[in-house]
């Protein structure tokens, strides 16, 4: 998907709303048990009650890869049935030296190898350069950069001083030289809401991947305050607030109301920004 694309869908849409599928077999619905594979049962009625909301699935790998095979089978059928309009995110965090980092963007990105083509995923930037420019080796891929996360744990290094201020705005400062806003994003947790408009100094164009809104308690009206540009460069990302709504036959119904009440926020927020 590119940039222009993801544009016009937020426009038409009226949303920004990312739909995680962190998809735990423990807590779905116990009724789906019986089904063959249960986690995709979920996950596509998930998907079916909110496609028309939200511009973006990201489905977290390691709910999947702790299931072994059977979570991997979960994973590609789930990556087969994602809308082609919506912007597909692999949650992976992922970060290693060049040519295992060839392997992790073959794992996601070549479905002719692995089954899945996602159109982004999450990257560790820790190791640098090289652990990072294999996925823009594939074309059209976004990368989405690790940055200032709502983790307790983000004071331990992302806040540390550089040569060139923190380390969470060197890491900006250094990737924006790997490519353009129109390959590299951004994950800020909303929770640091008041530091979106000094990542708006380093990241002014770039599309910001924004988890912490629902249950991890981040603020969207904040979030768009100080992180919102002309585009709207938001991607706000809502997991189990959405998709554990409800534990009962009506989860699917449940969910889209949640995801419905987050949409019409988005939407005050777009026509207040003048986007749409």
């Amino acid at each position: 998907m590119s940039r222009q694309q993801l544009i016009e869908q937020i426009k038409q849409k009226k949303s920004f709303l990312c739909v995680g599928l962190d998809t735990d077999i423990d807590k779905i619905p116990s009724f789906l048990k019986s089904y063959p594979d249960p986690v995709f049962e979920f996950n596509k009625r998930i998907i079916d009650a909110t496609k028309d909301l939200c511009i973006s699935y990201k489905p977290n790998a390691a709910f999947y890869e702790s299931r072994g095979l059977k979570g991997l089978q979960s994973l590609i059928a789930t990556e087969n049935y994602l809308p082609a309009e919506t912007l597909n995110i692999i949650d992976a965090k992922r970060g290693d030296i060049g040519n295992t980092s060839s392997m992790y963007a073959k794992a996601f990105f070549d479905k002719e190898a692995s089954g899945m083509s996602f159109d982004a995923i999450t990257v560790a930037p820790y190791m640098g350069n090289d652990s990072v420019t294999p996925f823009l080796a594939f074309e059209g891929k976004w990368v989405i950069i690790l940055a200032l996360t709502s983790s307790i744990g983000s004071k331990d290094f992302q806040y540390l001083t550089t040569e060139n201020g923190t380390l969470y705005e060197s890491v900006i400062q250094k990737a924006n030289t790997w490519a353009g806003a129109d390959r590299i994003m951004y994950v800020v947790g909303a929770t640091k809401s008041t530091e979106f408009t000094n990542i708006r100094k380093f990241a002014p164009d770039n599309f910001l991947l924004v988890p912490g809104v629902g249950a991890q308690g981040g603020n969207l009206q904040e979030v768009c305050q100080y992180g919102m540009t002309k585009d709207c460069g938001l991607i706000v990302n809502a997991s189990r607030s959405i998709i554990y709504a409800s534990n009962g036959e009506d989860f699917a119904d449940a969910a889209r109301a949640e995801a419905l009440k987050i949409q019409q926020e988005m939407q005050v927020e777009l026509e207040k920004a003048g986007i749409i």
